[in-house]
């Protein structure tokens, strides 16, 4: 075996522990395939022999590409239901069987990546969320993170801490000392909640879909750049809606959505949408659709039949 196959056998056993810190960064699959791309061109250029630590030089490598990537996208989504164009934005749905995730799969969502928390990272400047995730997440000391932000160790803990705020304002700890929050568990009573809206969509039935939607619930639908975005707040408001949600119960199909239960309707065995639930005691927080045609059509189905 040469040097440069030896090397890259070694970059792909932490090709998924990449991706899972890309996506975390970015909230998009593709570009988080384009991160460790990158981060493999950026290895195969360098003095590989040099570096001790393969695992942690890989993952600043590729923590500071996504930094570079987030400082150059055109808008600062710091609110994470509008861009300066009034259009809602979700990350992209990592989308299972109700079985669970594969192997893959699970790497990427390892630390419960649920999409409430998805959500919240999107609304972290640059440098926090990189602070937040790689310290947070995955454990890199923040004098190795200092660097990659071009700032002390202090002021990368400053961030981190900033950040973690943030995140735990927005989406409760597990109370089990973490400091990530934790989406609840995809047992029976997050689907029979889950099941409780769509028959009560499908019915067109006002009262059972205010009984089972929490009083500030959120909806966010994402369209992309050719449908219209969605954005309702309240029981009464989203509720209100229920011809359009009845459109997506109808074809519902169970799956698992960042490891939590939600659903992925369809129409002529293309995907219609994808909906996410947030789910607090038995009632709905938060409802995140992604009807975006172009990035539905990179899901997978296969999934419906395992």
């Amino acid at each position: 075996m040469s040097g440069e196959e030896f090397l890259a056998q070694r970059f792909e056993e932490h090709r998924p522990h990449l991706r899972a810190v890309a996506y975390r960064m970015l909230g998009s699959l593709s570009e988080a395939d384009d991160v460790v791309q990158e981060t493999w061109l950026r290895l195969s250029r360098s003095d590989a022999a040099a570096v001790e630590n393969l695992g942690g030089w890989l993952t600043t490598v590729a923590g500071r590409v996504c930094l570079d990537l987030l400082r150059s996208r055109s808008t600062r989504r710091e609110d994470p239901l509008h861009d300066q164009d009034g259009q809602v934005r979700l990350p992209d749905p990592v989308i299972s069987s109700t079985a669970g995730p594969d192997p893959e799969q699970e790497i990427l969502l390892a630390d419960s990546v649920g999409m409430a928390l998805m959500i919240v990272l999107e609304t972290l400047g640059p440098a926090e969320r990189l602070a937040f995730v790689l310290h947070d997440m995955f454990a890199v000391p923040f004098d190795e993170i200092a660097p990659v932000l071009g700032r002390t160790s202090a002021s990368a803990r400053q961030l981190a801490s900033r950040a973690r705020r943030r995140v735990q304002d927005a989406v409760p700890a597990p109370g089990n000392g973490s400091a990530l929050p934790r989406p609840p568990a995809g047992g029976t009573p997050v689907r029979q909640v889950v099941d409780a809206f769509l028959a009560a969509a499908r019915d067109g039935d006002f009262d059972a879909l205010v009984a089972v939607l929490d009083p500030e619930v959120v909806v966010r639908s994402d369209g992309g750049t050719l449908r219209p975005s969605l954005l309702r707040r309240g029981a009464a408001q989203v509720a209100s809606q229920a011809i359009t949600f009845a459109r997506y119960a109808e074809t519902a199909h169970p799956v698992l959505v960042n490891g939590t239960p939600g659903v992925v309707a369809t129409a002529q065995g293309r995907p219609l949408s994808v909906m996410a639930f947030t789910v607090r005691g038995d009632r709905i927080t938060a409802l995140d659709i992604l009807t975006d045609p172009e990035r539905l059509a990179r899901i997978d189905l296969s999934v419906l039949d395992r």
